[in-house]
């Protein structure tokens, strides 16, 4: 019977410890929904821009929907980093919680291995919020630069 008790109280340590990557992972996977979608919108696009090319289009208007599909095809690449990057951090993480169940059943020592699976945890998450934001910055930066090119032009004429 205090077996049983002591094996209960193990489990619900475990638990306990556990509770933090999990809500983890919820975190991540939001973001993981966020960077899909912002994805989805720059791939739209860019269709968006390839269909649309029209025939008889002047040189200029040809190298802005060049200058906006490659802007859109760097956004593309940095956005796909940040998902691979966000991923494996949801994976290193659901590692961690694996090893705390293993080492806690098994009753072997697996703090060294469940500190190195956080730690690249938060790196690969750090480094995919990185790509996200140059994403944003760069979509930003066009948008700074749409416009000014688009004040320039009326002060031209």
């Amino acid at each position: 019977m205090v077996e049983a008790h002591h094996q209960v109280s193990s489990v619900a340590q475990v638990i306990q410890l556990a509770v933090a990557p999990v809500f983890l992972l919820a975190g991540v996977g939001a973001l993981l929904a966020v960077l899909t979608n912002r994805l989805g919108r720059v791939i739209d696009r860019f269709h968006v821009l390839d269909k649309a090319l029209p025939t008889g289009s002047t040189e200029k208007e040809s190298a802005g929907d060049l200058a906006t599909k490659i802007s859109l095809s760097r956004r593309a690449k940095l956005i796909h980093w940040a998902i691979i990057l966000c991923t494996v951090c949801d994976l290193l993480v659901c590692l961690v919680v694996v090893a705390l169940f293993v080492g806690a059943e098994l009753r072997i020592d697996l703090s060294s291995t469940i500190a190195v699976l956080f730690v690249a945890a938060m790196a690969s998450l750090i480094a995919g919020l990185a790509c996200f934001l140059r994403e944003i910055a760069l979509a930003t930066s066009f948008i700074e630069n749409l416009h000014a090119s688009r004040t320039t032009n009326r002060e031209k004429s």
